[in-house]
């Protein structure tokens, strides 16, 4: 296998996307990534990362290989879950409230960030993987919750199918919803929406 088919199949195994430090640990300096990209085998796509130029990756793979802390959120995640058919306009993220604001400042994926207290972060996450890259999101219950939590930023439709479709999936865990309203502290709000239908 020669070095080109080597790094190609390197960047597929991690979704398309590699950083500048991967592409070292591969034996390629500084120089020999500018030449590829002169050849038009790889685009940056941001400091630090490349992508495949012949590959597509999935949006939310990108993500993942640029934010990695970074858990998919809200519509992003009621979508994932089929909690809504409606498809949102930016992928939603939760992020550190700590972290630099500018880095998520980007053309394509377009993101939307959430900027979150780190004690609420890892409440909830759930792991996903899509072409071998792990990606974070949050479990259907925490889901829930940011729903009832964001009621004011959603429509009334998206809200209504978010509450029905979660009563009707099989695969919720109500004692987890409970668990996280109390954190939250939405128990009274859970109990009103959800509650009764249990």
């Amino acid at each position: 296998m020669n070095k080109i088919d080597k790094i190609k199949n390197h960047f597929i195994k991690y979704g398309g996307i590699l950083k500048t430090s991967e592409l070292n640990d591969l034996g390629f300096s500084s120089r020999q990534i500018k030449k590829l990209m002169e050849k038009g085998l790889i685009t940056r796509i941001k400091h630090g990362f490349y992508e495949l130029t012949d590959y597509i990756p999935r949006e939310e793979v990108i993500i993942a290989r640029l934010f990695p802390e970074s858990v998919i959120f809200l519509e992003s995640a009621l979508f994932y879950y089929e909690y809504t058919d409606r498809i949102p306009s930016s992928w939603q993220i939760a992020v550190n409230k700590n972290s630099s604001k500018l880095q998520y400042n980007m053309d394509y994926p377009l993101i939307k960030p959430y900027y979150l207290e780190p004690k609420f972060i890892k409440i909830g996450i759930d792991i996903i993987k899509i072409e071998g890259v792990k990606i974070k999101i949050y479990d259907r219950e925490r889901t829930i919750c940011d729903v009832l939590r964001y009621e004011a930023k959603l429509e009334e439709e998206v809200f209504i199918n978010a509450i029905k479709n979660y009563i009707k999936d099989p695969k919720k865990n109500v004692r987890n919803l409970f668990e996280y309203a109390e954190i939250f502290n939405i128990k009274n709000k859970v109990q009103t929406y959800i509650g009764v239908w249990l």
